[in-house]
């Protein structure tokens, strides 16, 4: 069993940035964020391998978000930058044992309680 938990979430004008943080109790294959507003499903964000740190993004936030981990801290962050308000919703952290690089929810195992991020316009 993983434990993942997430931090850094609030409320941010459009434009401004945030630091997300996801503390986990071990090292897994693959740790990503997917996020999920209000009436839509829980869509991926990003993720890292936490052997070769190979990173993954979805097209809309490519060039404004980073992922990035510390292996002694085995800790994983999402730094957002030019927020908008479309960003706006309830950020997972999630881990994976699998040897497979997924983009979906159901691709990983264990699952933080979410972070709530919103970006007033």
């Amino acid at each position: 069993q993983v434990h993942v938990v997430e931090s850094g979430g609030g409320l941010v004008q459009a434009g401004g940035s945030l630091r997300l943080s996801c503390a986990a109790s071990a090292r897994t294959f693959i740790m990503g964020w997917f996020r999920q507003a209000p009436g839509k499903e829980r869509e991926f964000v990003a993720a890292i391998t936490w052997s070769g740190g190979n990173t993954y993004y979805t097209d809309s936030v490519k060039g404004r978000f980073t992922i990035s981990r510390d292996n002694a801290k085995i800790t994983m962050y999402l730094q957002m930058n030019s927020l908008k308000p479309e960003d706006t919703a309830v950020y997972y952290c999630a881990a994976s044992y699998s040897r497979i690089v997924v983009t979906t929810a159901p691709g990983y195992e264990y699952w933080g309680q979410g972070t709530q991020v919103t970006v007033s316009s």
